[in-house]
């Protein structure tokens, strides 16, 4: 994947060529300058990326041309369905848009799917793959969808995937898989897509000279895995309840002294196993033990190290008494032994 970044805002033509602009303008933020120029901020990245494709000679050996997107994106969300992280106005993607032959959907389509798998069991979450088929309102040949779609429909049947058709619900220019996950409530949401779009590359008279010198169109694949990263962070953290595996955990472990006369021995431990490069926080505030303890509990914190008296007066290596988080005790463990037990974890993804 090549890296690329383009405007965020742009001129109505860029979007009338894509057919955004017949399609999807309303849900666009769009305003007209002093000199009455219609602009509007980027809602997606394909225009911009279909620019890109067009703005030098491309051969067949450059593809696939797989071009990679990750800028702010804006789209006019009514406030009635806004939802936290899960719905909002302004949001990125893990966006991209790879440039193919003919020949060589079904090989990149088998190729983002592997991408999906991998990124997606990290995660260890489930997910389904839903077929959006030709809206009342498309772009192109009715012949071109029905390829498309049953291009589309082989491709899931050989993932070995559950999936599910949902009629209507494409994009204006191709047909499109989904990612669908279901959250705590077990709400549906969809966060990545993969589409299949033969009309955007026809609009923009895009162009690459195939192995017999003659000029033919590409077809794009648009393409993004986690979508929205925001609404993907709102599903995992309600998949997880807060309580975040450790590799994945904002803090992944809290240092706290039990009395003020522990608080050197706190930072000293607390700087030693951020040198380590494990996430640390200090609690010394002139709160009590327990105060402390279900903060840091309240807080879903993977491990809780505790410095007292016996772990300031330790003869022998820096020892630290330890608790799991769901108030797990596993007693006092040397330093090096606490450090290497993360360390084992968070390489794990447990």
């Amino acid at each position: 994947y090549q890296e690329i970044m383009s405007p965020l805002i742009n001129k109505k033509n860029l979007y009338v060529t894509s057919g955004h602009y017949e399609h999807y303008w309303e849900e666009m933020f769009n305003f007209k300058t002093v000199d009455s120029e219609e602009y509007a901020l980027k809602a997606m990245n394909c225009p911009n990326a279909m620019i890109v494709f067009g703005s030098k000679t491309r051969s067949y050996k450059d593809l696939p041309l797989r071009l990679s997107d990750t800028d702010t994106l804006h789209r006019n969300e009514r406030s009635g369905v806004l939802n936290g992280l899960l719905r909002v106005r302004s949001f990125r993607q893990d966006d991209a848009h790879c440039f193919v032959s003919e020949d060589l959907i079904k090989d990149e389509f088998e190729n983002i799917l592997e991408i999906v798998e991998r990124f997606y069991s990290i995660f260890k979450l489930n997910y389904s793959f839903r077929l959006s088929t030709r809206p009342e309102k498309y772009m192109g040949y009715i012949k071109t969808w029905d390829r498309a779609e049953k291009t589309l429909t082989e491709i899931l049947d050989k993932s070995g995937k559950t999936y599910s058709i949902e009629s209507g619900e494409g994009a204006f220019y191709g047909p499109k898989i989904d990612i669908i996950m279901k959250d705590s409530i077990l709400r549906s949401w969809q966060t990545g897509t993969i589409q299949l779009d033969f009309q955007q590359p026809k609009n923009f008279d895009l162009k690459y000279i195939d192995s017999n010198g003659q000029e033919q169109t590409p077809i794009a694949i648009h393409r993004v895995i986690y979508g929205s990263l925001e609404r993907f962070i709102g599903v995992i953290i309600e998949h997880y309840a807060g309580a975040f595996p450790l590799w994945l955990s904002p803090i992944q472990a809290t240092i706290i002294p039990i009395a003020d006369r522990h608080a050197e021995q706190a930072r000293k431990i607390k700087m030693l196993i951020e040198q380590e490069n494990i996430r640390t926080s200090l609690d010394d505030r002139n709160e009590t033990l327990g105060s402390k303890i279900r903060d840091a509990t309240l807080q879903k914190v993977p491990y809780i190290g505790i410095i007292g008296d016996k772990e300031v007066k330790s003869s022998e290596e820096s020892i630290i008494s330890v608790r799991a988080r769901g108030g797990k005790d596993l007693g006092q463990m040397k330093f090096s032994a606490f450090v290497n037990k993360l360390k084992e974890e968070i390489d794990k993804k447990i």
